[in-house]
């Protein structure tokens, strides 16, 4: 009987003991890690669901919509014969990470496939392999990395432009009208060279320029947000 005592000292020492072990140095360290493994899970929880929050929940920004069947995009080529042409399948869109007009990106997709010239024949000369090669590269996009203000109604946009696959840095210069309006449209012109992006050929009895000429004209309505803030 007088075992069981002894027993119980035994088994609190050796509590003793396993809490001393618990509390050494390396047992300190995982806890630490732990605890931070649990505070980066929950901080990464929060951020997902802030970002699933409604917009309305969000710090709001100007929200611009583009309208298609009241826009253009049109390119045109110097040539021993006049060769002009449409996109008749496109999307445009203009997004802004706050109320700086500056911030804006504005981001063109089209379908190489919808290139209309009028002509049976230059069409399909334009969508084979030697210029759109539209069966291996379907689009044709435009992706603004940078806006510069240039006036109180002009800017110019460096950005990424995609044809046949290929993309280099390009320049479109820009004018906004309807400034201050819930309404307007944006024309521009940007000029590259299309042996650049391996467009080496002609269209047969038809001699090319080098240079291509792409002009935007964008119909625009204001759809949200607060009015965007102009540098000029």
């Amino acid at each position: 009987m007088r075992s069981a005592p002894l027993a119980l000292a035994k088994n609190e020492l050796a509590g003793v003991i396993t809490a001393k072990k618990s509390n050494s140095p390396s047992r300190r360290r995982k806890r630490a890690a732990n605890r931070w493994k649990g505070f980066s899970r929950l901080t990464s929880l929060l951020a997902f669901t802030a970002s699933m929050l409604p917009s309305s929940a969000r710090a709001q920004v100007p929200t611009y919509e583009v309208t298609p069947e009241d826009s253009s995009i049109k390119f045109d080529v110097e040539s021993s014969v006049p060769i002009k042409g449409t996109f008749s399948q496109w999307t445009a869109s203009m997004t802004f990470k706050s109320t700086d007009v500056t911030t804006g990106v504005l981001i063109i997709k089209i379908q190489a496939g919808s290139v209309d010239t009028g002509s049976g024949m230059k069409n399909g000369k334009l969508k084979g392999k030697d210029f759109f090669a539209v069966k291996q590269n379907p689009e044709i996009t435009f992706v603004s990395t940078k806006v510069v203000q240039t006036g109180a109604d002009t800017f110019e946009l460096d950005g990424d432009f995609t044809i046949r696959g290929v993309t280099k840095k390009e320049h479109l210069v820009l004018k906004v009208n309807g400034r201050g309006t819930g309404s307007g449209n944006i024309t521009g012109t940007m000029a590259f060279d299309r042996k650049e992006y391996g467009m080496n050929s002609n269209i047969p009895f038809i001699k090319i320029a080098n240079r291509v000429e792409v002009n935007v004209d964008l119909a625009w309505k204001k759809v949200g947000g607060p009015p965007l803030v102009f540098q000029k």
